[in-house]
């Protein structure tokens, strides 16, 4: 017997809501679930993650770290998300002076303290060295780099890692090469002779230098990258401390090189803006 044409409309208003229905939960599911606050973090890198100079003459002052740091005027990763999770716990595994080769070492410490966050910075000593021919190439950069994100995978292979780039050090020569105090700190304690040799200099050699030096940490940087982009919980900052514009005024006064405190908290703010959590 043939339908009427009132229950026909009504099997078709039902399947309506039906699919719409169904739309609805695949495209909830479909939504990246927020990430997990963690319980454990740590920083894994060089002297910036120490906050050396942050707070007094050639120190670490590891509180004032943008990662890991206890600092309210930094607000670093840990203190964000400390307010999410009253137990975090932080560990600052980076060490000053520090090159990539040293970062496969700084993660087995932090697969050691059971870290489910993981920050690194680390570079910026491969590329600020005595010369421009000693700066890390870019094969064993990428070939260490990849070490100790192997050493995080295998021993916290569900840990979230997050990867800051490196600084530009053409932009600390450009805000304090007409500042005396800067360039005498960088000639009296041989600072980044790579990119802050003759600093005043605008002949051909030096200037081609400082671009050859740039170059370098963008090479790094894009090793950073890729490298990150093959590991299911990595996530690179898409350059924001590379491209930040940074003022004499967030540098320590000590060396005109490392973040002082203000830079500490702008490093603090510009990571986490790309953070897991932003």
């Amino acid at each position: 017997m043939a339908s009427s044409p009132r229950l026909r409309r009504l099997l078709l208003s039902f399947l309506s809501v039906i699919t719409t229905t169904a739309a609805l939960v695949l495209g909830l599911l479909s939504v990246p679930a927020s990430a997990a606050v963690p319980s454990r973090m740590a920083s894994l890198g060089d002297s910036i993650t120490r906050g050396f100079n942050a707070c007094g003459w050639y120190v670490d002052c590891p509180s004032s770290s943008w990662s890991t740091g206890s600092n309210s005027a930094v607000n670093s990763h840990y203190l964000r998300l400390r307010a999410q999770n009253s137990s975090l716990v932080a560990y600052n595994d980076a060490a000053t002076g520090a090159k990539v080769s040293a970062l496969a070492g700084q993660a087995q410490n932090a697969v050691s303290q059971g870290a489910d966050y993981v920050t690194i910075l680390i570079g910026a000593n491969d590329v600020c060295t005595s010369s421009e021919s000693t700066m890390t190439s870019v094969a064993d950069f990428e070939s260490r780099f990849r070490a100790g994100m192997n050493t995080l995978r295998n021993g916290l292979p569900n840990a979230k890692i997050f990867v800051a780039s490196i600084p530009d050090i053409r932009r600390l020569w450009q805000v304090g090469k007409d500042n005396l105090a800067a360039r005498a700190a960088w000639s009296a304690f041989g600072i980044c002779q790579s990119m802050l040799a003759n600093p005043t200099s605008n002949a051909e050699a030096d200037v081609a230098r400082r671009e050859r030096v740039r170059q370098r940490v963008i090479a790094f940087n894009n090793v950073l990258a890729n490298v990150c982009a093959e590991y299911a919980n990595c996530k690179f900052d898409g350059n924001a401390v590379f491209n930040y514009p940074f003022t004499l005024s967030q540098v320590s006064g000590w060396d005109y090189f490392h973040p002082n405190e203000s830079g500490q908290a702008v490093l603090a703010a510009e990571t986490y803006k790309a953070s897991f959590w932003a």
